[in-house]
């Protein structure tokens, strides 16, 4: 029996230490985060969620990630106490290894694959990077993508209870056709208001939805002195210069640019269909990859960039469609077609939902102040982002340039007025300002 003992032992050591050789570390870089969110904005492209739902689906994922790698890395801190509602993840069990990175992406996966309708979309890229993991060291990958699923559940019950749900039943818009200052539906699809009680959801940083609530837009009147029939002729005369310039009008190509409307419709003959847009959290979101790359952030500060931006983004919409539905105003399409060109269209598609505030202008004054506050301010950058749907890249010499550029780009689209614009964008920044202000996720230098 010694002996046997003394002939299998040498084979078994052989065996184990081929063992720990194929045990590798498993390294996951910035470039998986990036590839994860690159696979949610595709598929919210596909399945065509609206701009503030889109916002949501951004924040959760990337919030479940962040509160992972914060809880391994002392120089970030959580969001528990600081978001409302949020209590604190999990700790994971002291006797396993944790890859902290290798959880956090899988929490981002799986979060994300709740968000969207599209689920084996995300199961593809999820598997493929399972496949890769599990082969370099099987037991490390388990114990982390238990860790990483143990708080997506978490952050999946703190994410049930923002009133996102109860939203879903409760009464459509109504149109009141009547009332001249309201909106209406405008074409080609006539598409109902959308998202009339997103201002009922729970918001990440502020305090309520009416917390940053704007002045009143102009008085509605269609006297021609009045301040209101003013900014609604300077839309039109805008449209008329840019009609006469042509394609190679410099307002044109910012307007296109800055589009980011998931609702275009194009009718061919008897047939209408929807073409492929990102949201304008979702080109935002594509800019934080951007600076990410430039700067060369490690995983944790990328995963922090956009963790901050995608709160502040999605803070911004609510804040947003709480007045867009208080105000409930008219866009000009409908009065241009009123009262001076029954023929006119605008450069851009309306959106479906009232004008006041503009959306893109009040989104884009808050992921501007929440990217400078990260990047410093003067950052440059190439913005690459709509290169996959046709466009070219724009350059720009800080945030608040890009986000002066895209609110301006909707009066040049034709669908909102002046003070939509210069009044968003101060709400967005004055949103953001508070949000940098409030959330403390890295400690004081005096710590």
């Amino acid at each position: 029996m010694r002996k046997f003992l003394l002939l299998v032992l040498p084979a078994f050591l052989v065996l184990a230490c081929k063992e720990e050789k194929t045990a590798e570390a498993i390294e996951v870089g910035p470039e998986a985060l990036h590839g994860s969110i690159d696979r949610v904005t595709q598929i919210m492209i596909h399945d065509i969620f609206s701009p503030p739902v889109a916002s949501r689906i951004f924040a959760y994922p990337a919030i479940a990630a962040y509160e992972i790698t914060a809880l391994n890395n002392d120089a970030y801190l959580s969001l528990a106490g600081q978001a409302t509602g949020l209590e604190p993840i999990p700790k994971p069990n002291d006797e396993q290894e944790i890859n902290y990175q290798l959880a956090a992406v899988v929490a981002h996966m799986e979060l994300s694959k709740q968000l969207i309708f599209s689920e084996k979309d995300m199961e593809q890229y999820r598997d493929s990077l399972y496949t890769i993991w599990e082969a370099k060291n099987k037991v490390l990958f388990d114990t982390s993508k238990t860790y990483g699923l143990q708080v997506a559940e978490h952050i999946s019950e703190w994410m049930g209870k923002d009133n996102y749900a109860q939203t879903r039943t409760m009464p459509k818009f109504t149109i009141r056709t009547e009332d001249e200052t309201r909106w209406q539906p405008t074409p080609p699809a006539y598409m109902e208001g959308i998202e009339p009680h997103w201002s009922k959801i729970r918001p990440f940083l502020i305090d309520s939805a009416e917390q940053f609530k704007p002045i009143p837009p102009p008085p509605f009147s269609m006297d021609k002195k009045s301040h209101f029939y003013k900014e609604l002729q300077e839309v039109y005369d805008i449209s008329k210069k840019i009609a006469d310039e042509g394609d190679a009008s410099e307002e044109i190509k910012i307007a296109q640019f800055w589009d980011c409307n998931p609702y275009v419709s194009v009718t061919r003959g008897h047939l209408m269909f929807a073409t492929k847009k990102i949201t304008p959290g979702a080109h935002w979101i594509g800019i934080v990859k951007i600076a990410t790359r430039k700067t060369g952030s490690d995983f944790d500060k990328t995963l922090y960039a956009y963790t901050k931006t995608s709160m502040a983004i999605a803070d911004a919409f609510i804040s947003c469609w709480d007045e867009k539905y208080r105000s409930n105003l008219i866009r000009p399409e409908t009065l241009i077609n009123q009262h001076i060109d029954d023929s006119w269209k605008p450069v851009l598609q309306t959106p479906p939902f009232p004008e006041y505030t503009s959306g893109h202008s009040v989104v884009s004054g808050a992921a501007s102040i929440a990217l400078t506050d990260i990047f410093g301010e003067g950052f440059a950058f190439d913005d690459d982002t709509e290169v996959p749907y046709g466009l070219p890249i724009r350059s720009f010499t800080s945030f608040e340039h890009a986000a002066d550029e895209a609110a301006i780009s909707r009066m040049y689209g034709g669908i909102h007025y002046r003070a939509a614009v210069e009044v968003g964008v101060e709400q967005g920044r004055n949103l953001g300002a508070y949000i940098m202000n409030k959330v403390k996720m890295t400690p004081s230098p005096s710590n």
